[in-house]
């Protein structure tokens, strides 16, 4: 397992762009919308790891929410792992909770499934797999 990626959830991705491409310096590698989750992204690498930006495209969407609550801020951290449908079989073995078990499509050529903030500390964790 690594630290695949860092999602932050933000208002408004051009602003958002424009100020981690200055704090990075450089631009982002790709910019994606997911119509199923509500959500457009931008990837940035830093080193081994990612971050994504997550900008909500409808009111219903879990990143609307999450902002309506919270405001922009660290969303999920996710994890990288090889065999995604290892990984659910064997948390759920140790008792974490999961949102959905069964692995869907998401941005960035990955696999996702979300385990339950509430049996991780509160934090919402992504655990992704490349799409064979």
């Amino acid at each position: 397992m690594k630290i695949e990626h860092l999602g932050i959830a933000v208002k408004s991705l051009e602003t958002s762009d424009n100020l981690f491409a200055r704090l990075l310096g450089k631009e982002n590698y790709k910019q994606e919308a997911v119509q199923r989750e509500g959500v457009t992204t931008s990837f940035y690498q830093v080193g081994d790891s990612k971050i994504e930006l997550l900008e909500a495209t409808n009111a219903e969407s879990p990143i609307a929410k999450f902002l309506d609550k919270k405001g922009e801020g660290i969303h999920h951290i996710a994890f990288g792992v090889e065999d995604i449908s290892y990984e659910v079989e064997r948390l759920k073995k140790e008792g974490f909770i999961f949102i959905s078990e069964e692995p869907k499509e998401g941005a960035d050529n990955k696999l996702v499934v979300f385990l339950h903030p509430k049996s991780t500390n509160g934090v919402l964790v992504e655990l992704c797999q490349e799409k064979p």
